[in-house]
């Protein structure tokens, strides 16, 4: 299956306040170990899409250092990857 899918990581969200001050909504911590993007990330590795891109739109560097390569999805490899793409300023 030669599927790309794109997670909209989301960023601040201001009914949150604290909470999503220094880190995005999706890097939150829930249930002690995991954190929000795990849920969308592990439903694309039990479905079989190997090739994800997640885009970030607030503080992207929490994200970076929780997701890395996809290596605790078992995405890595020839054909499987994780791509992190953060905003860019034009």
């Amino acid at each position: 299956m030669n599927v790309l899918a794109m997670v909209l990581a989301g960023g601040r969200v201001d009914d949150l306040g604290v909470l999503t001050f220094f880190r995005p909504k999706s890097a939150m911590p829930f249930g002690g170990l995991y954190c929000i993007i795990d849920f969308p990330m592990s439903n694309l590795m039990h479905s079989g899409i190997e090739k994800v891109g997640i885009l970030s739109q607030y503080k992207p560097l929490y994200l970076m250092e929780h997701v890395g390569n996809g290596g605790s999805w078992d995405m890595t490899g020839r054909n499987r990857f994780v791509t992190i793409l953060p905003p860019s300023r034009g």
